[in-house]
């Protein structure tokens, strides 16, 4: 695999364009247009081999010397390229903070230290209030290089300043290990624990995290920093995700959240560790069942998104706008649902693939719930990829998912014969990927046991009514015993289906019953 062309691959059209004009500008006559042209040789949509590139750069004489020199000098037209759109596009207090100690450092130079000590004390006081520590740092060295001109500090208040900077910086330093660390320690026990962890090695986990936070003396900082609080809760949060205590997590967080922004405040330098701290707190509520507070956070997280930067629009705005979307539903506002979903699906730029394809997925379901069956299967439809293309970008569980609304959405349609045809295709799909799914305590037995009670119904639409309330009976025990682990909301909608089916109620007005009970011993423990 040529790794300058999967880099080049990568260019939207746009960046394309604006790469080639870069090129032409950059180019120098006696190199010709040989770059622009192996530029536009390696987009092509057939990948060429080396020696046809040869022959199609130098077709008088091939010069395999002069094709590499040629490779070399374009890789570093491109560095050069993203390095001078980086500092164009990114907007972050570190670019502004960077380009400032470049002119500094350049006036030091040429000889004008009262004005680069200007620039210099400018860098410092941003770099500061938005705790940029690395470019802090270097604008601290800076001035102790050239603490012996009139024009500076005193070189005490400049070392004591350093110091300080240096202890925050390598206090975020050992978080980003620690956060590290455990989200590889994590995957390792899941791994070894398979799909269902046990309740000791959850506890075993947790003790984990504590044992971390104390090697990398953690335990209080996060009271002093957003940033570091931000980390530290992803990090809290990856435990909870073992246990499933999701309630409990977030009246944790609350209390942080709430303690940090009466202490310290938000800032605008924090406004991204912000949105991170309210997205958490959101999806803690809506998965313990909490949706009016769900709600709320998301809101208030959509509210703060008008006075972040892009890259947080990127990150943030389909997030919340799923959650919010999801929150609503279950509180019996399926419309508008409906309405978040199409609008951030129409939002320019439009939303990351992975992104996009979630979105479409949950919006499938909303039309469900409102029995627009037609939409629903439309919008499945047009996915448009195969089952192992999901399977590889999207996830099993993902992919889990989509099957079964495939499932659903062809049975409410009438179309039984193509609703088993999917059923029967999950089941080997699970079989395939588990030597025993249906074992006790296996991964994905649940979803089998639900498939069997899917085919019942599907196969024998004349059920009677004693089978009916033994099938009602057995559905609504399964429901109760959903591994609480799980996406467990998702999985009581699917099981809302197969009581809506059997009493004859519509599916959305059994599913918010369902949700709106109180979970059972087990799915609280």
């Amino acid at each position: 695999m040529d790794d300058l062309r999967t880099t080049l691959l990568t260019f939207s059209a746009d960046d394309r364009l604006d790469f080639a004009r870069f090129l032409q500008g950059q180019r120098q006559r006696a190199n010709g247009r040989l770059d622009a042209r192996l530029c536009e040789l390696l987009l092509r949509p057939k990948e060429l081999p080396a020696a046809a590139l040869i022959a199609q750069l130098y077709p008088d004489a091939p010069n395999p010397v002069a094709y590499y020199a040629l490779r070399k000098r374009l890789l570093l037209q491109l560095t050069d390229f993203l390095v001078l759109r980086q500092s164009r596009c990114d907007a972050t207090a570190t670019a502004s903070v960077r380009g400032q100690l470049t002119l500094a450092q350049y006036l030091f130079e040429v000889g004008v230290p009262r004005l680069a000590w200007t620039i210099l004390r400018k860098a410092e006081k941003q770099a500061r209030q938005n705790e940029q520590y690395e470019p802090l740092n270097a604008a601290y060295n800076l001035q102790i290089q050239h603490a012996h001109s009139p024009h500076a500090e005193p070189l005490a208040d400049i070392l004591t300043h350093r110091h300080r900077n240096k202890k925050a910086a390598d206090e975020e330093e050992r978080a980003n290990i620690a956060d590290s660390l455990l989200r590889q320690r994590l995957r390792q026990a899941r791994t070894a624990a398979g799909a269902l962890p046990t309740a000791d090695w959850a506890a075993s986990f947790e003790q984990t995290v504590q044992d971390v936070l104390r090697e990398y003396d953690l335990q209080e900082a996060f009271a002093r920093s957003p940033a570091l609080l931000a980390r530290l809760m992803g990090i809290a949060r990856n435990a909870m995700l073992v246990r499933g205590d999701f309630a409990r997590f977030a009246a944790f967080l609350e209390r942080c959240y709430g303690l940090m922004e009466r202490r310290h405040g938000f800032g605008p330098a924090h406004r991204g560790h912000q949105l991170r701290l309210l997205y958490m707190l959101a999806h803690a509520h809506y998965r313990s069942r909490h949706f009016a507070e769900a709600a709320a956070r998301a809101t208030e997280g959509r509210a703060l998104l008008a006075t972040g930067r892009q890259r947080e629009h990127a990150e943030f705005t389909p997030r919340f706008a799923l959650l919010l979307a999801a929150a609503e539903a279950f509180r019996g506002s399926n419309n508008l649902s409906i309405k978040l979903l199409n609008e951030v699906l129409a939002r320019i730029p439009a939303l990351p693939l992975t992104g996009e394809l979630t979105a479409r997925l949950q919006l499938a379901f909303h039309y469900f719930a409102a029995a627009d069956f037609a939409r629903a299967n439309q919008l499945l439809a047009r996915l448009g990829r195969s089952d192992h293309w999901y399977e590889q970008r999207m996830g099993l569980a993902w992919l889990l998912a989509k099957m079964l609304s495939e499932m659903l959405v062809l049975a409410e349609m009438g179309h039984d014969d193509l609703a088993l045809d999917r059923l029967r295709a999950t089941e080997r799909l699970l079989r395939d990927r588990y030597p025993d799914p249906a074992a006790p305590g296996g991964p994905f037995g649940y979803v089998l046991q639900y498939l069997a009670l899917v085919r019942q119904v599907l196969q024998h639409n004349d059920l009677a009514e004693v089978q009916r309330q033994a099938l009602r009976h057995t559905t609504e025990q399964l429901t109760a015993l959903v591994p609480h682990r799980r996406d467990d909301l998702q999985a009581r909608s699917f099981y809302a289906w197969l009581l809506a089916r059997l009493s004859g109620r519509p599916f959305y007005a059994v599913l918010l019953e369902i949700v709106d009970r109180p979970a059972t011993k087990k799915m609280s423990e």
